[in-house]
């Protein structure tokens, strides 16, 4: 791991986002709430926060650091058949969130496909990927596509 020491505290936040697209079948049950399952956003959400809050044990380099506040949406396309999860990490310390972030993500996608791959194997998983950063040295960070 890298010495963050001489690092200043500042706030730090991190949006990410992942999208699945489910396919016609896997739409449908997400859509009209019939996973015999369960509830797939809210199992999804906590799924996704407890993967911002366990970062630091699945990627090896990552420092543990506080997380002050995790926001989660879901985005539903009706004509992609898809569903975007969105993942807001905030801490108040010496290095960003970003990892935090993408973590979440990607587990909300996961737990996604878990949920729904009775109806339907094919879904897939892409576009896993940081929106914006604000805090640290680095400073703003905005995607412009």
């Amino acid at each position: 791991m890298i010495d963050i020491s001489e690092k200043d505290i500042t706030v730090r936040t991190a949006k990410s986002q992942g999208t699945i697209v489910l396919g016609d079948n896997a739409f449908e049950i997400i859509k009209n709430g019939t996973c015999k399952k369960g509830d797939v956003f809210t199992t999804a959400k906590i799924a996704a926060i407890q993967a911002v809050k366990s970062t630091p044990n699945l990627i090896p380099m990552c420092h543990p650091i506080p997380i002050e506040a995790v926001e989660i949406d879901f985005e539903q396309d009706e004509y992609a058949k898809s569903v975007t999860i969105i993942v807001i990490v905030k801490s108040t310390g010496r290095t960003g969130v970003e990892m935090e972030a993408l973590c979440g993500a990607a587990t909300g996608c996961l737990t996604i496909y878990d949920m729904l791959k009775y109806a339907d194997k094919a879904m897939t998983i892409k576009e896993v990927k940081l929106i914006e950063k604000t805090g640290g040295k680095s400073g703003h960070y905005k995607r412009q596509n």
